[in-house]
Parts: structure tokens; sequence; C-alpha cells
């Protein structure tokens, strides 16, 4: 970073102050987006919190999902990670830039405008290893992590931003009322707790919701032998079709699907409901059912 203060506050360089991404936003005329559930970041603190619970520092390759102004890019980039940071909106690329071009002296910074599920990953990401950091709306957060989690191997750990409803769910275990087709499908890949609250009042705007940090880390390679054993396809489909009568038992939920002998064979009871099996347990059944 540059030694050159902070034109909105008059202080040292760092992390976007809420005073400074409101002037961003004036300055190119800008307004938050409700339809891309835009809420800016601008709290140091959470910054840092965010780059230390990720673990990254230097010679880390970090792609970010929503880097909107740039506030939580500053914090990656002065850890000395490699970033590359894919922002949708078009409208905000400017001011992304400038905040950037402002901050930075150094070439670590890749800025790609585009919907990260349209981006060509297998090019962007290479062979190295990676992590993610993201602050992604309600509507795509639970759909994008579970679909990058299962297609891009090399995504190795992520902190992702959350709300809170949305954060409970991917990491909720089995026999809560909230685990389902998010807790199994993520847990096949990957392990997750949340690591964090953050409160509305640390965004601009202030969002109605709270929001959660979850920590995902992926399975080592190669996987357990029981989840390696079964098709991830199969065992999604299963997954899906017993949720979606979940108040079912197994055996009336999966009918027509897989037989009460098959459930069996897996060492489930066919009177069990779908939020009591684990993963293991749903491996397990994908492996025998025909």
């Amino acid at each position: 970073m540059t030694d050159r203060p902070d034109p909105a506050t008059g202080g040292p360089p760092g992390p976007l102050s809420r005073s400074h991404i409101r002037r961003l936003l004036d300055s190119h005329s800008l307004a938050p987006s409700r339809a891309l559930g835009q809420n800016f970041l601008c709290d140091a603190g959470m910054v840092d919190k965010i780059v230390r619970l990720a673990g990254i520092g230097p010679g880390d390759h970090v792609l970010e999902i929503g880097p909107g102004l740039g506030s939580l890019t500053l914090g990656l980039c002065a850890s000395g990670a490699t970033v590359v940071a894919v922002e949708i909106d078009r409208y905000l690329i400017d001011g992304l830039r400038s905040t950037v071009a402002y901050y930075l002296d150094n070439d670590s910074l890749t800025i790609i405008n585009d919907d990260i599920r349209q981006v060509d990953l297998e090019t962007v990401l290479g062979g190295h290893r990676w992590v993610v950091v993201a602050n992604l709306p309600y509507n795509i957060a639970t759909p994008l992590v579970l679909d990058l989690v299962a297609s891009q191997p090399t995504l190795d750990r992520w902190v992702v931003m959350v709300q809170r409803e949305a954060g409970e769910r991917l990491v909720a275990g089995p026999g809560s009322k909230i685990y389902g087709i998010p807790s199994v499908l993520l847990s096949y890949w990957a392990t997750a707790k949340i690591v964090g609250t953050v409160g509305a009042d640390l965004f601009l705007p202030k969002p109605n919701v709270e929001s959660v940090l979850v920590r995902i880390d992926r399975r080592s390679e190669p996987l357990p032998p029981e989840l390696a054993a079964a098709d991830p396809d199969r065992l999604a489909k299963l997954v899906r079709t017993a949720f979606g009568q979940r108040r079912k038992m197994l055996r009336r939920s999966l009918d027509g699907v897989v037989d009460i002998a098959a459930i069996t064979a897996a060492g489930i009871e066919p009177t069990q409901r779908p939020e009591q099996l684990s993963v293991q347990d749903w491996a397990r059944l994908a492996t025998v059912a025909p």
C-alpha cells in the first residue's frame, strides 16, 4: 500500500470508511443495488478478522467474489496474497478500480467484471490451490457455494459472509430442524462451521438481517472411503427426493426410487426421516441403491 492519506478521513490509508464509501458512490453517481443485494462492508476490524479467519498470507491465491468498492479487497492484498476479484456489477468497476489505483502499487490484483457463474474458472484458477472470500447476497449464496464446492476441486478453503439463516442451514447437522439438502451436499465435499457474526451496522446501507461468517474446508483428497464409494450425483438425487417430503419416513419419501431392502442393506431404518441421516448414511444408501 502507499503512504498517501485517505482522502475521506485525512488519516493513513486503510479499509474504506463509511464516509469514503459514500463519497465513492456519489462521485460515480451510484446507489447500492437492491436487486444485487449490495451492502458494502465498512469496518476495518471486520476486514482484519475475515483475513485472519481465512488464514491468508503471502503466497496465497485468493478468489474474492463480490468485491464491491474494494474494502475487503484492500485487506486481502495487504496480506501479501495474490487476489482475483470477480464483480458482476459493471457500474461498480470504475469505483473499484479507483480505490485499487489509489492504494495499491503492485500487480497482485486482477479484477474481472463478470458473473462468477459465467467465468471460465478452469483458466482463471490454473494449477494453484485457492482460498475463497465472498460477501454473498441471500438469493444466490447457497446454490453458488454448493456448485463451486462440487465443481472446483482447487478451491480449498472459504470464508463466506451470508445471511444468518443461510449460514445456519449450510452448517446444520443431523437431527436439526434446519438440516436439509444444503447441509448434506456441502458436508459431502467439506466441513463447515460458523466462525463469526457480522452486525448490520457494519454495512452501508444497513441491511435488515444479521450476517454470519462461515468457514468451509474441503475434505482432504482422497475422500474418506465411505464417501468416495458413493456417486455424488446419485447421492444428491436421493437427498433432494427424500427432503422433498421431509416429514415422511424414508420408505415413503423414497418409494419408487429405492426399495426397502436397499434402505435396510445400507444400515438405515426405513422408518427414519431424512433429517436423521448423516452424510455417511446417505453415501451408503447411494452406494447400495440400484
